[in-house]
């Protein structure tokens, strides 16, 4: 059994926002563990030029504990994508995030 990344990325909101995620979003998706911890802004700056600091950032996680290699879960990743993405869509408006594929052991 190991652990693979399905997705990492991130999500972020403004400060002064008083948002439970983990009410808002699913503790499990096909299986696979959301994790979300907080962390400090990794870059200075929005693309937009708009600082950072302003927002709260956490990294976003989804952890599959399998006996599959990495390269055969990529249609699991894809419908978890799509899924997960719902979920993300539906957060309030001034929530922002960034997801990315990973499909690699732990």
């Amino acid at each position: 059994m190991q652990a693979v990344r399905l997705f990492q990325g991130y999500l972020w909101h403004p400060k002064e926002a008083s948002l439970d995620l983990k009410a808002l979003l699913p503790e499990e998706v096909l299986g696979a563990r959301l994790l979300l911890d907080e962390v400090p802004p990794p870059l200075p700056f929005f693309e937009d030029g708009t600082p950072t600091h302003t927002q709260r950032f956490h990294q976003l996680t989804l952890l599959l504990l399998t006996e599959d290699p990495p390269e055969a879960l990529r249609p699991v990743a894809e419908e978890a994508a799509r899924l997960l993405g719902a979920c993300l869509e539906a957060l309030p408006p001034g929530v922002g995030w960034l997801l990315l594929e990973d499909l690699r052991p732990l």
